[in-house]
Formats: structure tokens, C-alpha cells, sequence
């Protein structure tokens, strides 16, 4: 399947049908054999199986994701206590054998609708939400923490790939405008305190949402360590731009001569451009949420982009 303007999508380096399913369930958590098995979805690194009505079993589908798996089984049980939302930290953890090479994880069944499907919001309720939960999980992380090469990094790391979406997209968007945004994040002042815990792919697929509020966030493949700006790029791909600075409150940032807010609005940026990129080919949710990002960062940078946020 084609993904994002020509660039494929990894190829599933195993197939996991239900029969591969019901053997690891058998061998390993023999009392969860007998339930139903439903196929949810097969992104680019996991498949999802839901298995009676409150359980996933969440399996790799590629060798680049099983460490992601791995990270999860060891940090979330210990993220997930101190987190005013429903995570799917994993209830069950599966070992590599002879049907399957990697290890794979039970999970919660959590209802709701991903954010990028979701008809409607409540801007008010899910500033408040998605602030408070980002203030407590940014808390300093534990020095074992995973460290991405990806996220929660220096913005000018990313530079490169900003340049070549930008390039690829520059007649779907404003590449000067978004330029001009992203040239203010870079000179923003450093990330000074010590590394974060990170969810590390906040974008509006990893959340759910009941009764228009966000109510759960899912896919922490990518959490790790790092500058929370990362991070607060949701704010743009979920919140219309008058909720932002509510959102910031929630948070617990103030005004000072910190750079967060700006590192933040050049996360966003990238985000969009990524997010865009997908969604011409692959995705059109990614698409609809990118140009809405987009348009955010447009009503809402000029009054704060100089007046950044320190952190919290």
C-alpha cells in the first residue's frame, strides 16, 4: 500500500492470522484461548486483535517495532498509576516462540472514537484534559528511559526532514509562512531541564474520545525521553486556537523567557507536514487533521510566538 506521495509502506515482515493468535494465546494465556477474535486494524508497525470485549492482543508486524513493544511492556505499568487518563498499559505480555519471533502484549479494550474521526469536540473539557494529563506524565524520567532519535530531540535534529516535507509539499501548503514559523522554533532557547517522560506520537489517531471529550490515549510505541515540546504539539492537531492557551494553563506553563511555547509550535509544524504528507495518499483523517493544524498555527502563533512559555 502506497504511503504518503510515492514513499510504500513497510511490508508486513509476518503474517499474524487468527490461527497464529489463538496458538500464542493457547501456549501462553491459556484461559484467553477460547475468546472471540476480531481483526481491528494493521498500521505500520503493530496488527490489533480484539479478543472478547475487553481485551487486544497487540502484536509487531515488523522487526522495527518490537523493541517499541518492549518498551511499552516495561514503562507503561509504571506510567499508567500516575496518569488521570485510561492508557493501555499492558495486562498480559507474550514471549517469542516457535509461531511468532517477537514478543507481543494483552491490552485493555478502551472505547471510544481516534481523534482524527471524531465529529466534534469539546474545546473546553479536552484543553483541560489533554493539559492535565501531559503535566502529569512529563514528569523527569527515569535515567534507564528509552532515548528516540525521532522525538523529543533538538528541533534543528529534525531539520532535514522538515526541508524535504516541506519541499515535497510546498505547493499544498505556505511553505514561507511555515517556514517563518519553524525559523522562530529554531531559535527558540534550548530544552534546560532534565529529560521527560514523553508519550512521543501525540497526534489526534492516538486518542480517543467519548462524548466529544478525550478520554483515553493509546500507541505508546514511541514513549521515551526527551523535551516536552514534542509532546505539546497536540494542542494545535486537537484544539481550535482560542483553547490553546487553556490548554497551557491546564499544563501549568507560564509566561517567562522560556522557549516552549515556540519549540512547541515548530513540533506542530513538522507534525503537519508529516501528517499531510500520509494523509494525500494513505490517509485522508491525516490529511484533514494536518490542514486543520495548519490553519491553527496561522490564527494563533503571531500574539504568543514572542512571548514563549517556560517549562512547567
Amino acid at each position: 500500500m502506497p504511503y504518503g506521495l510515492g514513499v510504500p509502506s513497510p511490508e508486513a515482515e509476518i503474517e499474524v492470522d487468527e490461527a497464529t493468535v489463538r496458538d500464542l494465546l493457547a501456549a501462553q494465556h491459556p484461559d484467553l484461548a477460547g475468546l472471540r477474535l476480531r481483526l481491528l486494524d494493521a498500521g505500520w508497525d503493530n496488527i490489533l486483535w480484539r479478543a472478547g470485549d475487553d481485551l487486544v492482543v497487540r502484536l509487531p508486524r515488523r522487526q522495527a517495532a518490537a523493541e517499541l513493544v518492549l518498551n511499552e511492556q516495561r514503562w507503561l505499568p509504571e506510567l499508567a498509576p500516575v496518569l488521570p487518563l485510561p492508557v493501555p498499559a499492558p495486562l498480559r505480555t507474550g514471549r517469542p516462540n516457535a509461531v511468532y519471533p517477537w514478543a507481543w502484549s494483552v491490552v485493555p479494550w478502551i472505547d471510544g472514537v481516534p481523534g482524527d474521526r471524531v465529529a466534534s469536540i469539546d474545546p473546553a473539557a479536552t484543553a483541560e484534559r489533554l493539559g492535565s494529563f501531559l503535566r502529569a506524565l512529563h514528569q523527569p524520567a527515569n535515567p534507564a528511559a528509552p532515548i528516540s532519535r525521532w522525538r523529543g530531540v533538538p528541533l534543528a535534529r529534525r531539520a532535514d526532514t522538515f526541508e524535504e516535507r516541506l519541499n515535497t509539499l510546498a505547493g499544498a501548503v505556505d511553505a514561507g509562512r511555515l517556514r517563518s514559523v519553524w525559523r522562530l522554533a529554531l531559535d527558540a532557547p534550548a530544552f534546560g531541564g532534565p529529560p521527560r517522560w514523553l508519550h512521543g506520537d501525540l497526534h489526534p489517531a492516538n486518542t480517543l474520545f467519548q462524548d466529544a471529550t478525550l478520554a483515553a490515549v493509546i500507541d505508546f510505541g514511541d514513549v521515551c525521553a526527551g523535551d516536552p515540546a514534542t509532546d505539546l504539539a497536540a494542542a494545535w492537531m486537537l484544539l481550535p486556537a482560542l483553547s490553546i492557551p487553556d490548554f497551557f494553563d491546564a499544563y501549568g506553563a507560564n509566561s517567562d523567557d522560556g522557549g516552549l511555547y515556540r519549540r512547541a509550535i515548530g513540533w506542530a509544524v513538522l507534525f503537519a507536514l508529516m501528517l499531510l504528507q500520509i494523509g494525500l495518499d494513505d490517509k485522508p483523517t491525516y490529511a484533514t487533521v494536518a490542514r486543520a493544524t495548519i490553519e491553527r498555527i496561522d490564527a494563533g502563533s503571531d500574539s504568543r510566538a514572542t512571548q514563549p512559555l517556560s517549562e512547567p
